[in-house]
């Protein structure tokens, strides 16, 4: 119990998704490079591990609201503004862009791979 409400415990879950909305997309343009970038499972399983909090107790709230159902067009707009354009629209430019680069540069012959660098 905080503040004297007996349901102030539950905003501590909130504070992920209202920080989610300025620094998700950013958040996930970088996994999106870093996905593009390194082979292997870890980029992959922070891609999901990620948004998870922020989305799963956002999608929550958007489902299950009390004594209410939920409309249609909300959830379309929850669906199309918070899980398409900050989650997964910014991870798809992130990692489009940097394939794009990385297929420009080998095309040039400019050493789009990963150069190891030899030495004592």
């Amino acid at each position: 119990m905080m503040f004297g409400y007996g349901d102030d415990g539950w905003l501590l879950l909130f504070y992920p998704v209202l920080l989610w909305v300025p620094f998700g997309p950013f958040l996930m343009g970088a996994t999106g490079v870093w996905c593009a970038r390194r082979p292997g499972p870890w980029p992959w399983v922070w891609t999901v591990l990620l948004p998870l909090v922020p989305v799963g107790v956002s999608a929550t709230a958007m489902l299950l609201p009390r004594g209410q159902s939920p409309r249609t067009d909300d959830l379309v707009g929850y669906l199309l503004v918070y899980v398409l354009g900050i989650t997964v629209l910014p991870w798809l430019l992130g990692y489009g862009a940097t394939r794009v680069v990385r297929a420009v540069r080998a095309r040039r012959g400019g050493g789009g791979g990963v150069t190891e660098v030899s030495g004592p």
